[in-house]
């Protein structure tokens, strides 16, 4: 179990919000084997949750679009997903809150002796997308390639769209020459000698992006009894904390990690750890701005929707103790 060291120090970094007087149950959407599983457990066995007058119920959900159509649905109260999507349910009336989860972003991934070393090296070669065709970071990387080259790489490279764990296995047998893939399995790829060409981040960067911002995070009905909402950030800062730090509960939470040997556990957890939030909120936003202008100008409204201004109010804003 998490040690009752670990207990004590999270609890004296992060102050506990006045509750109820009986714990408020929190139904988390969660996949099989999905980072945000890591971080629901070690608040669990923590006991972060009913510190903080919370009860955390994980719910197991198949896929990412069963997990939306689980908190539309209103059958969990929470699930972590991508920015824009919150943007684009606010901006259609759906009041939603963000809360940053995890700013650990996927990349380019390729074999180490490649002879591609900049992103202008993708053109005329075998690419896999995940994602597809509207994904942001793939988005992004197009847009990024046409201003230093003027080449589209939609026509100017062999393109495969696919889920990650295929364009993985492709990329190890040498059917394709590069790989956008989702940060978990660039962690995969890099433990067995991969070598990351471009992170999404950096990409974002070039877009004006100024730091690290966390794309990925929980929304919450905006409904939500913001004494809940308050206790459920300072839960889950408190276990960022304590995966930061605690070898202890990395060792709870491999069992759900996949890692099929001690180098995958490792760079997955050095991943994980990587991408705490830790900027304030009103830099996310400013950022967040940023990159939801430049998407809306590439994507349009079959990313974005209709409304191609970031919405106010979307964030989260109340106290919460950086990781």
């Amino acid at each position: 179990m998490v040690s009752r060291r670990d207990i004590l120090l999270a609890a004296s970094l992060f102050p506990v919000w006045p509750r109820a007087a009986e714990n408020r149950d929190i139904k988390v959407g969660v996949l099989p084997f999905g980072t945000v599983l890591w971080e629901v457990e070690t608040i669990r066995r923590s006991g972060l949750d009913t510190a903080n007058g919370l009860n955390l119920r994980p719910v197991q959900l198949a896929t990412n679009d069963a997990a939306r159509i689980a908190f539309m649905g209103e059958q969990v109260d929470t699930i972590v997903t991508d920015l824009l999507l919150a943007a684009r349910l606010r901006n259609e009336g759906r009041k939603v809150k963000f809360l940053p989860f995890s700013a650990t972003e996927g990349g380019v991934m390729v074999p180490d002796g490649s002879p591609i070393r900049n992103v202008a090296d993708l053109i005329g070669k075998r690419v896999g997308v995940a994602g597809g065709a509207l994904d942001k970071s793939w988005l992004l990387l197009k847009a990024d390639i046409r201003n230093k080259t003027g080449v589209d790489l939609s026509t100017g490279a062999a393109l495969a769209y696919g889920a990650p764990p295929l364009l993985m296995n492709k990329l190890e047998a040498g059917e394709l020459d590069a790989a956008l893939l989702y940060w978990n399995f660039c962690a995969r790829l890099e433990a067995k000698g991969y070598r990351r060409l471009v992170s999404a981040g950096d990409i974002a960067k070039s877009f004006g992006v100024k730091g690290e911002i966390a794309l990925l995070g929980y929304i919450f009905r905006e409904t939500t009894d913001p004494g809940i909402l308050n206790s459920f950030a300072q839960a889950s800062s408190g276990a960022k904390r304590i995966l930061a730090e605690s070898n202890e509960a990395w060792a709870q939470v491999r069992p759900l990690m996949s890692a099929e040997d001690e180098k995958t556990f490792q760079t997955l957890r050095r991943y994980f750890v990587e991408g705490n939030p830790r900027r304030s909120i009103e830099d996310e936003r400013a950022d967040a701005e940023r990159i939801f202008s430049v998407l809306a100008s590439i994507g349009g409204e079959k990313l974005v929707g209709a409304v191609q201004t970031f919405p106010d109010g979307l964030y989260w804003d109340g106290e919460r103790s950086p990781p």
